[in-house]
């Protein structure tokens, strides 16, 4: 056979890859307004940089007489988004129903290694039914030699998954252990045991959108970062993503643009905190008025809203922000709140994005239920994540830093780099009212008239403690600052803090209480 004709013999075999299951099957993918598995790539990835791996691997377990299809139901390789190189597996329905085999499940594992050797970041596009049924063990097998690469991989390279159909059973625990998950609403789920399942066992009548839809992980369980309205939303948010991550746990951030000026101040800041301290306002004012651009690409927006988190470039220097939300539940501190900021915490320090918490916190969330359900290990993890991180932490104190909300939020005694606070600052054990109730409260129940006995107790309190100025007596804030300075001098801080030097004590792991 001369080249000419293996050449041709060549074209075929890659065609006949790229139709995945077949025109009909890939018709009905779209007629539920889902893309092909390749499409997605093309979405993803730079034009014409995907070059793919493994296309004519096929199942090890072909019955007799069955066509062989090449691909065995994921496509998988590597590619750039703006210009960096990322490994991609992409799970093709179309075949198998993206089901998991031996096959499959050797080609995710080999662009993992290939990702963590590289020091580049693993995105994987799942829609799969499941284990291949007929696989018996060995793709369960498959399924855990997977969750032992994403365990691995975890801290070294970025991983992200995106759910863009069905992800149930065993397979849910490699997007779980990765660190950002993207979902579409409306085409995508994910849960350990389907709708007939739970009626069986429970009695429960819930269909697929309430048991494991996006709403549901993005808004209420916090299993997934983001809810999109599309997969071309989805993939485009994947790709934004990439502008503030480095590709591994040695490289330095992307930088931004820089076209925002260092040394802009912003008179809208002073206006931002009302007056009265009992009143809320929306700390993302804040946020856009300080970061490069007004530019904040949050995460889970839609999870815990009493605490902000996400990424922004200052100065062009990527960052990490985590920020107490007054305007909702005041911006207090509970197990779900915790949880997202202590996680978000510790992906920013595995891969060195300094992190900038803006602070205006009356505590800890009372209650019994916040008791019961372990607020002081879950608010533990928060403090947890914090003490350990050793990138720059920056703290703006903007009003209340209360109790040992206080010392969690990044304050100075647990590592803190720099850390400023606005004239409107309140730092105390906690708020003037509750103080006065505890410290005079016989005083106050024997005075001819309490309730002006009990204000003018609050004012005094409010005088000697509900302020800054005694924090940066002890230098736990190392200055009390003018608002509209806040982006030059968290910049200022930023750069001198390019060489930070910080590292814990040698050991195998800490106890995480998780």
């Amino acid at each position: 056979m001369s080249m000419r004709e293996k050449l041709d013999r060549l074209a075929v075999a890659r065609d006949a890859a790229e139709q995945g299951g077949g025109a009909t099957r890939l018709a009905a993918q779209h007629a539920k307004g889902k893309l092909s598995a390749r499409e997605r790539l093309d979405v993803l990835l730079d034009e014409g940089s995907f070059a793919e791996l493994d296309r004519f691997v096929t199942s090890r377990s072909t019955a007799d007489g069955e066509t062989p299809i090449y691909g065995d139901g994921v496509v998988t390789g590597h590619g750039r988004i703006e210009g960096r190189t990322v490994y991609v597996f992409s799970q093709d329905f179309t075949v198998f129903g993206g089901s998991l085999s031996e096959a499959h499940a050797a080609k995710i594992c080999k662009v993992m290694d290939l990702a963590v050797r590289n020091g580049m970041p693993i995105i994987g596009l799942n829609d799969s039914g499941g284990a291949r049924i007929q696989e018996g063990v060995v793709s369960l097998g498959g399924y855990a030699d997977i969750f032992l690469r994403n365990t691995m991989a975890s801290g070294v390279i970025p991983q992200i998954s995106a759910i863009l159909g069905p992800c149930a059973g065993g397979a849910v625990y490699s997007p779980a252990i990765t660190d950002f998950i993207y979902m579409v609403r409306g085409t995508s789920y994910m849960f350990v045991t389907g709708p007939n399942v739970v009626k069986t066992v429970t009695h429960e009548d819930v269909t697929m959108e309430q048991l494991g839809g996006a709403d549901t992980h993005a808004g209420t369980s916090g299993v997934a970062h983001f809810a999109c309205d599309s997969e071309l939303a989805c993939l485009q948010q994947i790709r934004d993503l990439f502008r503030f991550v480095p590709s591994n746990n040695v490289d330095a951030p992307p930088r931004g643009a820089g076209r925002d000026p260092a040394d802009r101040r912003n008179e809208a800041l002073l206006d931002i905190v009302p007056d009265n301290p009992n009143k809320p306002y929306d700390m993302h004012e804040v946020i856009k008025h300080v970061v490069d651009d007004a530019e904040f690409y949050e995460v889970q927006p839609d999870y815990a809203g009493n605490i902000l988190v996400g990424f922004a470039h200052l100065g062009g220097y990527s960052v990490g922000i985590v920020a107490n939300q007054p305007a909702v539940m005041a911006g207090v501190l509970d197990i779900n709140s915790s949880m997202k900021a202590a996680r978000f915490v510790r992906f920013c320090d595995c891969f060195n994005i300094p992190l900038l918490t803006f602070e205006d916190v009356p505590g800890f969330l009372p209650g019994l239920a916040q008791e019961h359900g372990g607020i002081i290990k879950h608010g533990a993890k928060l403090l947890y994540a914090y003490c350990e991180a050793t990138v720059p932490k920056l703290t703006v104190i903007t009003r209340k830093a209360y109790g040992g909300a206080y010392d969690v939020m990044s304050s100075k005694h647990i590592r803190g780099d720099f850390n400023v606070a606005w004239p409107t600052a309140e730092i105390a054990v906690m708020g003037p009212k509750g103080a006065v109730e505890i410290l005079y409260r016989k005083e106050i129940a024997e005075s001819d008239n309490p309730t002006t006995a009990a204000e003018q107790r609050v004012s005094e309190y409010t005088e000697k403690f509900a302020n800054p100025y005694i924090a940066a007596a002890y230098g736990y804030v190392d200055d009390v600052i003018d608002p509209r300075d806040t982006r030059p001098r968290l910049i200022a801080a930023l750069e001198t803090l390019q060489g930070k030097r910080d590292r814990n004590p040698p050991k195998k792991h800490g106890n995480l209480p998780l």
